[in-house]
């Protein structure tokens, strides 16, 4: 079931309410994409986080200032891909970087100058996902734990 501002998964109930707004946000959009409410609310605070982390004090101006989600609001899936949900994610040296990427998706999630902070954030999405990390050697080789 969608959210809206007064009515919202408990897990965001201590949001500041710009957090929140993106959550919900975030949240709908993975449920028009037929996530289960379970995983979509996970995977929503990782995003709604990384976006606070990562948005400039202008993106964040501009979207306080947009209209509130609502149950209604239907969304663009046509770019998601519910069946990579289960694909593990792997961390991978090319062009220079760690590359984050789960299988089989088009583009990658991040890039990193350090593998460390590659593994770092493919376990966070790895563990909202409910897969697991794969990472391989500088050389390609894959990496055994």
């Amino acid at each position: 079931m969608p959210w809206d501002m007064n009515d919202f998964p408990n897990a965001f109930k201590n949001f500041d309410p710009l957090l929140r707004k993106k959550a919900i946000d975030i949240g709908n959009a993975l449920l028009d994409s037929d996530y289960p409410e379970d995983r979509a609310i996970p995977i929503a605070i990782s995003q709604a986080k990384e976006w606070m982390d990562n948005a400039t004090k202008d993106e964040k101006e501009s979207f306080q200032h947009e209209k509130s989600p609502a149950k209604t609001d239907k969304h663009d899936t046509s770019s998601s891909n519910p069946d990579l949900l289960d694909n593990d994610v792997e961390v991978y040296f090319e062009d220079d970087s760690w590359v984050v990427k789960t299988e089989d998706a088009k583009r990658p999630s991040d890039t990193f100058d350090k593998k460390a902070d590659a593994v770092k954030r493919a376990k966070e999405i790895a563990d909202n996902k409910n897969s697991s990390v794969i990472r391989y050697t500088k050389d390609g080789k894959r990496q055994d734990d």
